[in-house]
Formats: C-alpha cells, sequence, structure tokens
C-alpha cells in the first residue's frame, strides 16, 4: 500500500514511524513533513498544513494534492492537522475516489466551532460546562457581570490549541473578550466565543478511533497544557503526556463511553454528517461525572507520540476498518506498558522565541531502545538540524513500568542540545 500521511508535525512524525511497521505499507510519503520522517517517508512540497485563516489557499493546496494522489494512485490518506480537516480535504479526496482517515468538514465542525458543539452537546444532553456564545463585546461583557470567577473564555474557531484561557477575575475576562472579538488575539477564530464555567476536577484526554456508527477507544491520557512546573503558567499546544492515566477508571471511561461518545456519533448520523476518523474528548472528572471539556476531531499532539507506542495491532488495519465502517467486530490490542513523552521546547514559546538554533544529540538520546525522538519543529538549513517552531522534539519511552519510562525519557532527554531549549520537568506528576 502507498500511503499519505497530511502534516508536519510529532504527531504525524508517529504516525509515519508506527505506519512503517506495517508490513503492509509499500511507500510512505509525508506533505509537507519535516526532517525526522526523511528516512521513512519521501517528503512533499504540498503546503497542506495551511492555517485555515488562509482558506484559498488551503484549498488551492488540497486540490493540488488531490491531483497528485489520484495520479500516484495513493491507497490511504491519513490527516493529522486540523486546519486541512476544516479545511474539507476529505470531502475532496473522497469525491475523487481516494480512501482517506478522518472526518468530514461538517463532521469536523465538533472542533473547527466550539459553539456548534456546546450547543449540540447541550441539545442531546451530554454532559458539559454551562455557557453561553457571543459575537459582541458588549453583549459578553454584560453576561460575565452576573458571573463569578473563574470563568473560561474560548474562541470558537480553531486557535492551535491555545484559544481557551481561564480567567481568575473579572476584570481579566473582560480584557479577554474584547481581544478575542476585536480579533487582536486569535484573528477570525476568535470572531465567536463561548464562555463557560469553570470546572473543577482532573482533566484527561480519551480518543475514540470512530467509522461513523461504531468506535473503539485507546488508553486514557494526560497532557501537560501549561508552560511551567505544576501546570502554572499560559497554555501551550502541549508540554508533554503519559498513558495510561490511572485517573480515568475503568467504570469512569465506560461512563464517558455511554453518555458522551455514543450519543454524539449518533447524533451525527441524525445530522447526516456521521463521524469518521479520532474522535479526541477533553475530559474533566467532576464531581458529577466525565464532562467534557471540549472534542477535537484528530490525534492529540504530543498524546499521539505516546499512544502510538502502546498500540499492538497493524495502524493500517485499525484506519482501514475505520473508514470501511467495519470497527464493530474489531479487536484493539493494547500493550501493558507505560508510555510517557517530553516535549522539548524552545525558550520564549508560547511566546516569542528564536528559530534556526543548532539541535545535537538525537541520535545519542535514541540509544536507548526504549526511547524513540519524534521531531515536530525541525527543519534542514545548509544541511544542518535546526528549530523551526516552538514545540521542537518529543522524547518518548516505554517501559512495564511508567516510573521507570519517566526516567528513560529524561535521560534522554537530558542529551538534546540547542540553545535556550526547555522542558518541563514534571511531566506525568500525577501519577508518580
Amino acid at each position: 500500500m502507498k500511503i499519505l500521511v497530511i502534516g508536519k508535525g510529532g504527531r504525524e512524525h508517529a504516525l509515519i514511524w508506527k505506519l512503517a511497521q506495517s508490513p503492509k505499507v509499500t511507500k510512505l510519503y509525508a506533505a509537507p513533513g519535516n526532517p525526522g520522517m526523511e528516512l521513512l517517508a519521501e517528503i512533499l512540497p504540498f503546503r497542506v498544513d495551511t492555517p485555515i485563516s488562509q482558506e484559498p489557499l488551503l484549498k488551492e493546496e488540497i486540490q493540488r494534492l488531490g491531483e497528485w494522489a489520484v495520479t500516484e494512485k495513493i491507497d490511504m490518506t491519513v490527516v493529522g492537522p486540523d486546519d486541512a480537516l476544516a479545511g474539507g480535504i476529505v470531502d475532496h479526496f473522497k469525491n475523487l475516489g481516494l480512501q482517506i482517515f478522518g472526518p468530514t468538514k461538517a463532521a469536523a465542525r465538533l472542533e473547527s466551532s466550539k459553539a456548534f458543539s456546546k450547543d449540540l452537546m447541550h441539545r442531546i444532553g451530554v454532559p458539559t460546562a454551562s455557557f453561553e456564545t457571543f459575537d459582541k463585546i458588549d453583549s459578553a461583557v454584560e453576561y460575565i457581570s452576573s458571573l463569578k470567577a473563574p470563568i473560561v473564555v474560548k474562541a470558537s474557531g480553531l486557535a492551535a490549541g491555545k484559544g481557551a484561557v481561564i480567567c481568575k477575575d473579572l476584570q481579566t475576562a473582560e480584557k479577554t473578550i474584547h481581544q478575542m472579538l476585536s480579533g487582536s488575539a486569535f484573528g477570525d477564530a476568535g470572531s465567536e466565543i463561548v464562555i463557560e464555567e469553570f470546572m473543577h476536577g482532573e482533566e484527561v484526554s480519551l480518543f475514540a478511533i470512530c467509522d461513523g456508527t461504531d468506535f473503539v477507544t485507546l488508553p486514557p491520557a494526560q497532557d501537560h497544557k501549561a508552560i511551567f512546573d505544576g501546570d502554572k503558567g499560559p497554555n501551550t499546544g502541549g508540554m508533554g503526556a503519559y498513558a495510561p492515566a490511572p485517573a480515568l477508571s475503568t467504570r469512569l471511561q465506560k461512563d464517558a463511553e455511554d453518555q458522551i461518545i455514543r450519543p454524539i456519533l449518533k447524533e451525527m448520523r441524525e445530522l447526516n454528517c456521521p463521524f469518521s476518523g479520532v474522535l479526541y474528548c477533553g475530559l474533566m472528572l467532576t464531581e458529577q461525572g466525565p464532562k467534557v471539556v471540549e472534542f477535537n476531531v484528530r490525534f492529540g499532539d504530543p498524546e499521539c507520540q505516546i499512544l502510538l507506542p502502546l498500540l499492538k495491532n497493524d495502524l493500517v488495519d485499525l484506519l482501514e476498518a475505520s473508514c470501511s465502517g467495519h470497527l464493530k467486530d474489531y479487536e484493539l490490542q493494547i500493550s501493558n506498558e507505560a508510555s510517557v513523552c517530553i516535549v522539548v521546547a524552545s525558550g520564549g514559546y508560547p511566546g516569542d522565541f528564536k528559530k534556526g538554533l543548532a539541535i545535537s544529540g538525537i541520535a545519542e538520546s535514541e540509544l536507548d531502545d526504549e526511547v524513540v525522538v519524534f521531531h515536530a519543529g525541525t527543519e534542514r538549513k545548509d544541511g544542518d538540524l535546526v528549530t523551526s517552531g516552538g514545540r521542537v522534539l518529543g522524547v518518548t519511552s516505554t517501559n512495564t513500568d511508567l516510573q521507570a519510562a519517566v526516567k528513560n525519557a529524561y535521560k534522554a532527554t537530558k542529551k538534546i542540545n540547542f540553545d535556550n531549549a526547555y522542558y518541563r520537568k514534571d511531566i506525568a506528576y500525577r501519577a508518580l
């Protein structure tokens, strides 16, 4: 099989890495890819990682890639980033007769429009925080005057995982409302906002591979979004993750499947936009049980980097079962190991940071058989490997013991060097 992976980050590197282990795969392609994928896949120059805010350019790139995929007779395409899904890549490829893993543009609204997602949950009784949506500053400010802090203000559109702000007082909430609805914070993604009650509890991630009707769930994971140890500071795209997360017990997971995933899939079918692909459920474990923080419609990053090493099945088989609607009798096989990923970021991230910094030590860190380093924000410059993003690398380790996996991951991380490299020192602390 010839398989194409869309994206250029750590998530996509992990997908390439896992797909390369399948005996069914004859050739892998990555668009636009990154240097970490070079030994496993052919890198293609299509910029299908273009943000949805530049939709005309994104659609042009999707069309170009579609023509190429037809010519090259690509057997399956796997979509990593949310922007490509929101831009309708699945619809376009299906119209061309190509097999592609991921939700349609209409189904992807579960992520691309938080307003759509929240309204749907409210309508069918899926447990989530109480909320209101706004597109005018005055009415949003008037609404929060009746609330008690903390308050969560979210951009309705796609904001690279940084569109949710926890406001500890009303003054901060008002400032955030002005920044989002004026367009200065997230552009068009913030032209509509969702204001939610703050939910208390522990947050976990549950990933369901869906085929429109049925689904299988991967082990629960826990992401560390805040930039600093102890979950302090501003949110990022994710500074590390581990799985399985013990906070989501077997009973609570069943509750989430029965009260959240099944009703969502049923409602999406009734709306005539059945959901196929990855339903990423961000859950808050409240005193009342699991509640939805938000949905994403693709693998998380860095959760993908820890979950795929635990998957014993051939990934091609799993993705094909999703695409063809044959998950009902699919038997998921998961390793009994634990997995952890440490994200190495550029100093200053998620604010301003330098690019083009020379990277060393990756080969040394991978001398441990239990360690693999996934590239996230890297590129080649004059033949040298340099930084090109805020999140640069994801150092992943697996072991039968979580503590040992964490120890090995940090040992390997210390071998990686570039100017002003930064990483959290407490990944998986809630389970240790």
